[in-house]
């Protein structure tokens, strides 16, 4: 049982900023994979082949994500972004 003050994906999408966050973490994605060395570069490059397709699928950040979460996990632990983690960790809680 939720209480009126949880955000719970099943009741409703309000207040999530589902949106918002998968931007927010698309841009830490983007961060890592400009700066070289971050990670290994098969993920780097495995990503940018991703993105290309999400262009020209014409899908969301927040789609991208869904699709991708366990290879971002990998991706961003290799990185050591705690903050992209908890951030990956919301959304999959609250919009995937």
């Amino acid at each position: 049982m939720t209480t009126a003050l949880s955000n719970d994906r099943y009741v409703s999408f309000l207040d999530l900023n589902c949106d918002e966050n998968a931007n927010q973490l698309i841009a830490m994605l983007e961060q890592h994979l400009a700066t070289p060395g971050k990670g290994d570069a098969q993920w780097q490059t495995y990503f940018r082949e991703k993105q290309a397709q999400q262009a020209k699928m014409r899908q969301d950040n927040l789609h991208f994500i869904g699709s991708q979460m366990n290879n971002l996990y990998t991706y961003l632990e290799q990185c050591e972004d705690e903050a992209a983690l908890k951030l990956l960790w919301q959304l999959e809680q609250e919009c995937c």
